[in-house]
């Protein structure tokens, strides 16, 4: 049926987006499947939960083959799959995906489109490429200025430096990320920033 992927930067919406999206589906009648990667235990163990509280019964997975047990043998027609978080799985997500919706599946992904240095995330690039729709959203920007707040447009995720670990994947909220616009991201380049 369709893949429509939802993007952007921490703190722009992407999991409220999702999460109103299933909300809809459950009125229409459809039968609703969500999935969220295990990783992410911030507000919740296995429900999809947004910063500000919005939240949706889930099944958390730690793999592609976790999620594919998880499935029912035979889908209806129109059944509703979404997933959140989905930068934090393997490449192998993407055929998944991609043939749940030649199932005649509505499947709904959000996720991270760039990491905190501004690389392409995970399987997000691929699936954003694949969609049969891409709502891209932004944030506000809480880098600091002399007249105070930025306030503009935010598209980038920033790593607050004193709780920077270094990896790729380090799940976190406020206390470890801000959204920033590009004139308020600083990313510090390493010599496999773009390989």
């Amino acid at each position: 049926m369709s893949l429509e992927v939802i993007s952007g930067c921490m703190f722009s919406g992407k999991t409220e987006e999702l999460v109103r999206r299933l909300r809809r589906a459950v009125i229409s009648d459809a039968l609703v499947i969500a999935f969220k990667p295990a990783v992410d235990a911030r507000y919740h163990d296995s429900d999809i939960a947004s910063h500000h509280g919005g939240t949706f019964g889930a099944v958390a997975v730690d793999s592609v083959e976790g999620m594919k047990a998880r499935l029912p043998p035979t889908l209806v027609p129109g059944t509703v799959i979404g997933f959140d978080e989905a930068q934090f799985m393997n490449e192998e997500i993407i055929d998944l995906l991609d043939d749940l919706a030649g199932k005649d599946c509505r499947v709904i992904v959000a996720g991270l489109d760039l990491d905190y240095r501004g690389v392409p995330f995970g399987p997000m690039p691929q699936l954003l490429a694949m969609a049969d729709d891409v709502t891209k959203l932004s944030a506000v920007c809480v880098g600091d200025t002399q007249a105070g707040r930025c306030g503009k447009r935010a598209t980038r995720s920033y790593r607050v430096p004193s709780r920077d670990t270094g990896a790729q994947v380090q799940v976190g909220g406020q206390d470890v990320y801000e959204a920033r616009c590009r004139l308020h991201w600083h990313p510090e380049p390493t010599p496999s920033m773009y390989s």
